[in-house]
């Protein structure tokens, strides 16, 4: 496998924001806390307080998650009794519950937070250092995550369930299975014999990743959410994020930065079976819209106190939850959650919840042996696969022949001829002046007319060519963007059993660095 790695700017596939951020852009450093250098995780470590008790409660929750698995895998149980001691903490990334895993950089973000972790065990030995992958249970936007592309083609689970899709029962998946091209038994046995999509993508997690020890978490219950209960209570009366969000939001604005979210004026939603809908206030009561259910403060409160699970944090508050139930140090997400992130500093602040480290995860274009012996026979390098089709022709063809294919020398001399012809008519007759210029207009649209001719020649010598670039750049950005926006991990695990490996021996999370994989 060779691996090599380009700035992510020069895949022309990633926001100013996240091209600023990593490269340290001072306009953005009022809106994160440390940037991830290995470097800037002692003074992290010094900061993050987890107290004995919220470990013991995180502890005992995971225990019983895990219960659920039919086997534990040794490196994952290792890591779940590191989590007991105080000297280990977390490195975390989240990610909804999507079927058959979905896109590619699912795949990515969890290798990135693995890779992350044994690394800063390498520099920092004297702690632990756990990968975890929150699971977005509570979401509720279904049309988000049930589907995925695999062989270029689409699959899709239908079912009328609604709420948090965690909670959803994967039976009604069995017709999806069985119209897949070929049998995939670990995913059929997660789909078969996990009745709820969040224990059939833990079972999924932990069969893929429990070998490196990856922890993963649904914080759906209600022994974790009796943490989150002053900031639900606070959000309920106060609306502070609101403001906070607001402001900050402006602020990342005027940088000229374009944000991810809008906050609402209560960021929590009202989660029960089958339901998951946003808390509004209308004038002294707290209703739940699209039902009929209303509260008074008094009884929202007492709600709140008795059964904070029936309250579900949006994407503002989310992360807010993470950190406080987590020893948590970093999270690990794509460019747009970086971009929310940067909105909601100054509500860990006004929480008194450390900020994490934001890294980005690793991005990479994986190139199978086929498409790069297509590649180097059109005498391609890696890096030059992410210019424009239209540019990528022009190069291509510049290697086979000598000269290029336009007629601009042409044109400079017959303009030449025409300026020394107009100087003689001139001189005879000074009226000739407009009879010349039209001549040389006409014989430059001649010469317009042949470049066309000799160019569209070219491209019909050059057709076999062309189809083949045409073939490898849709087989590696499909539709047109980053194939880990599009294709699934089974695309390729399917012809390359090593393929998480690969990628774990790839990624380098630190350096900031776009990878390209290439088979040999």
């Amino acid at each position: 496998m060779k691996i090599s790695q380009i700035d992510y700017s020069a895949t022309h596939s990633f926001s100013p924001l996240v091209i600023d951020y990593l490269q340290q852009n001072k306009n953005l450093a009022p809106f994160y806390h440390r940037f991830p250098a290995p470097e800037n995780f002692e003074q992290q470590i010094a900061e993050k307080q987890f107290s004995a008790k919220q470990r013991a409660l995180l502890c005992e929750e995971l225990e019983k998650q895990f219960a659920l698995l039919p086997d534990v895998h040794a490196n994952v149980r290792k890591n779940l009794d590191l989590l007991k001691q105080p000297n280990t903490f977390t490195i975390t990334t989240g990610h909804q519950l999507s079927i058959f895993t979905g896109p590619l950089y699912f795949i990515y973000k969890i290798i990135t937070a693995i890779k992350t972790a044994h690394q800063l065990k390498e520099q920092y030995p004297d702690y632990n250092f756990v990968p975890v992958y929150w699971m977005a249970s509570e979401d509720h936007d279904f049309a988000e995550i049930n589907h995925f592309t695999l062989f270029s083609k689409a699959y899709s689970w239908e079912t009328d369930q609604k709420g948090a899709v965690g909670r959803f029962k994967t039976n009604s998946i069995f017709s999806l299975i069985e119209s897949l091209p070929e049998n995939f038994p670990l995913f059929e046995k997660a789909y078969t014999e996990f009745d709820t999509l969040s224990a059939a993508t833990r079972f999924l997690a932990h069969e893929l990743f429990g070998e490196f020890g990856l922890i993963s978490i649904d914080a759906d219950v209600p022994a974790l959410k009796k943490a989150l209960q002053p900031v639900i209570k606070n959000e309920l009366l106060e609306q502070i994020t609101y403001k906070l969000v607001n402001g900050t939001t402006e602020k990342l604005a005027a940088a000229g930065y374009k944000t991810q979210v809008t906050p609402r004026e209560i960021n929590l939603f009202y989660l029960d079976n089958g339901l998951r809908e946003r808390l509004v206030k209308k004038e002294e009561r707290y209703q739940v819209l699209n039902t009929d259910l209303s509260f008074t403060q008094e009884e929202i409160l007492a709600l709140a106190e008795a059964q904070p699970e029936k309250f579900s944090p949006n994407v503002i508050l989310r992360p807010l939850y993470e950190e406080i139930i987590l020893p948590n140090l970093c999270y690990i997400g794509g460019g747009a959650e970086v971009a929310y992130w940067f909105q909601l500093k100054e509500v860990f602040d006004y929480f008194k919840v450390p900020f994490p480290v934001l890294m980005l995860r690793n991005s990479g274009l994986y190139i199978a042996k086929n498409s790069a012996n297509r590649m180097h026979k059109l005498n391609l390098q890696a890096e030059d696969l992410f210019h424009d089709l239209p540019s990528l022709k022009k190069q291509v063809t510049a290697t086979y022949q000598d000269t290029e294919l336009n007629l601009e020398e042409e044109k400079k001399q017959v303009e030449s001829i025409f300026a020394q012809i107009e100087k003689l008519a001139v001189s005879i007759d000074p009226t000739l002046s407009k009879t010349v210029a039209a001549e040389a207009q006409k014989t430059h649209n001649a010469l317009m007319v042949l470049e066309k001719k000799i160019v569209k020649a070219n491209d019909s010598k050059y057709e076999t060519i062309y189809n083949q670039l045409t073939s490898l750049k849709d087989k590696l950005f499909p539709n047109g963007t980053l194939q880990e926006r599009v294709d699934n991990l089974l695309t390729y695990q399917t012809n390359n059993p090593e393929f998480i490996r690969h990628l774990y021996e790839a990624f380098e999370p630190f350096a900031g660095k776009f990878t390209i994989l290439e088979e040999e």
